[in-house]
């Protein structure tokens, strides 16, 4: 028997409990009601989710293969929207997942209205969005099954298949998949990590991104002026998140922690080493500095180490913050990254100037000799100019190889002169390759993009406005919006019934019976698509 069919006789016994007082419930529409309900928390959804990551980062490590992917998404709309479009197009949401990105966050849902990437928006703004994602992705649930449970019905009435459409039903597969939420450098210190952490899981997050930037003085991770905290610090707040994760029951949390070492050449403060090559010594020895003989070489305020058997200054700049040595930035991140995994992290994410496969592998075949599992979530960021570098790697790697390129400018290959060109064709074959060969070659298990539904949203707005308010007028929109989802199939065209107008109408019959007041009749215009 399906859960479905035992769920209609469990209802059906507590009805018959109830001396004739429930004779206005229907056991069925009951446990309809249940199924479109699977998820009744979010900590239902983070344990869910946490147990599908977990087994697809097994299975990427037994086949690099079946790496994962995401896209950013700012509105639990955009997030239903995407997992319809993945759910219709692909079959099914395995190895889908989505993105919460502090950037769009910072950018679309602060209150203070549009704000740069350095946490100065509303932390709970990260929390309500995760809770905001779920609810529109079980509402998509919802919708679909409905449908299903009115296929049901005619199939009953008409002599259909009713097996066929049962086992729909009871195979569902949802689109809650795994969000992973951007915590940014935590908000705070460990015990502000913490309770942000808790918030976010309990809304449904199974896995966490933290970076090793200062929280007070975060920055995008594609901008200048980073600056990274010692690994003490950063490591106490990877534990306030394991914590959260446990405290809540979610075991199998996932901590992805990201390092921004590669761009970051300053810290905040100095670490105290306890003893000759500890952790805190190793983060030293990437400071700057300069040997001292003695106290005339100092200055009012100067700080001195002890550094292999020697007195070293740390060059401080005038702000308090003290600078690394120039071309350290690969051995720092291998340093957090084998740090981090060791000490609880599960993933890793390195954040990089380039999309270049050789560069990331370079980097985690170093980390892999330490931590031969280790793996990474990377960011194909619209911060990267693609075509350009795409184009800039094909040419040098033409040029390496003896080919003539002397019908290219490399500084100008962004130019639309070059876009049918082979050089161009070669590039694109790269780009559209990118992910499996990164997935195979430099160790990354789940690609993302962080912020292409905002820039989808700027592109297509700016097309239909430009037709709209144009020569085009109201064919701007007709031709280059409703017909095009007409013909692609995209199921809110009948917006009114994305927005729940047909599930309102089947809860009011469940209701009130004969008696509801529905919007589905025959002249709800949405009849119109019905073609």
């Amino acid at each position: 028997m399906s859960q479905y069919q035992q769920d209609i006789d469990n209802f059906a016994t507590l009805k018959a409990a109830q001396n004739g007082t429930w004779e206005g419930i229907n056991p069925e529409f009951a446990a309809r009601m249940k199924v479109q309900n699977r998820f009744k928390t979010g900590l239902d959804i983070a344990r869910y989710t946490a147990s599908i990551m977990r087994k697809d980062m097994a299975e990427y490590d037994a086949d690099s293969s079946q790496y994962t992917q995401s896209l950013g998404c700012w509105h639990g709309f955009v997030g239903q929207q995407k997992m319809l479009s993945v759910k219709k197009h692909q079959g099914t949401t395995n190895k889908s997942y989505l993105y919460l990105s502090g950037w769009m966050v910072a950018a679309l849902r602060s209150e203070f209205g549009p704000l740069p990437d350095q946490s100065m928006h509303e932390k709970t703004s990260v929390s309500a969005l995760i809770e905001e994602l779920y609810t529109f992705l079980r509402q998509a649930d919802a919708r679909e099954l409905g449908d299903l449970f009115h296929k049901l019905d005619d199939a009953k009435k008409n002599g259909g298949d009713v097996a066929a459409i049962q086992a729909e039903i009871d195979n569902y597969e949802t689109h809650v998949v795994p969000i992973i939420a951007d915590i940014d450098a935590g908000f705070g210190n460990e015990e502000a990590t913490y309770l942000l952490a808790k918030q976010m899981i309990e809304a449904g997050a199974c896995c966490i991104q933290i970076e090793n930037q200062v929280s007070d003085a975060k920055q995008c991770g594609h901008q200048d002026g980073k600056v990274t905290v010692p690994h003490e610090d950063f490591l106490a707040k990877i534990n306030a998140v394991r914590y959260a994760f446990l405290e809540l029951g979610v075991d199998e949390g996932v901590i992805v922690a990201r390092t921004d070492s590669l761009g970051a050449g300053l810290t905040q403060k100095i670490p105290v080493s306890t003893s000759e090559g500890d952790l805190a010594a190793q983060y030293n020895a990437f400071l700057k500095t300069t040997e001292v003989a003695g106290v005339e070489d100092l200055t009012e305020g100067d700080l001195v180490l002890k550094q292999g058997g020697k007195l070293v200054k740390p060059e401080r700049l005038p702000n308090g913050l003290f600078r690394f040595k120039d071309n350290t930035g690969f051995d720092r991140v291998v340093l957090d990254c084998v740090t981090s995994l060791k000490h609880g992290a599960d993933l890793l994410w390195i954040e990089t100037e380039k999309p270049h496969v050789g560069q990331i592998a370079e980097m985690v075949n170093a980390i892999r000799e330490q931590v031969p599992n280790a793996k990474l979530v990377y960011n194909n960021s619209p911060s990267f100019n693609w075509t350009l570098n795409f184009r800039q790697q094909v040419f040098d790697a033409w040029t390496e190889e003896g080919k003539d390129v002397s019908g290219y400018d490399r500084a100008k290959l962004m130019s639309a002169d070059y876009d049918d060109s082979e050089l161009a064709a070669a590039a694109d074959e790269k780009i559209k390759s990118f992910q499996a060969d990164a997935a195979r070659e430099a160790g990354i298990f789940h690609h993302l993009i962080t912020l292409p539904t905002y820039h989808t949203a700027a592109l297509s707005t700016d097309n239909l406005a430009k037709g709209y308010f144009g020569e085009e007028g109201m064919l701007a929109y007709v031709r280059g919006v409703q017909r095009q989802e007409i013909r692609q199939g995209l199921a809110c065209v009948k917006h009114q019934a994305m927005a729940g107008s047909d599930l309102g109408d089947t809860h009011k019959e469940y209701f009130s019976g004969e008696g509801a007041l529905k919007a589905s009749g025959e002249d709800n215009t949405m009849n119109q698509f019905d073609v």
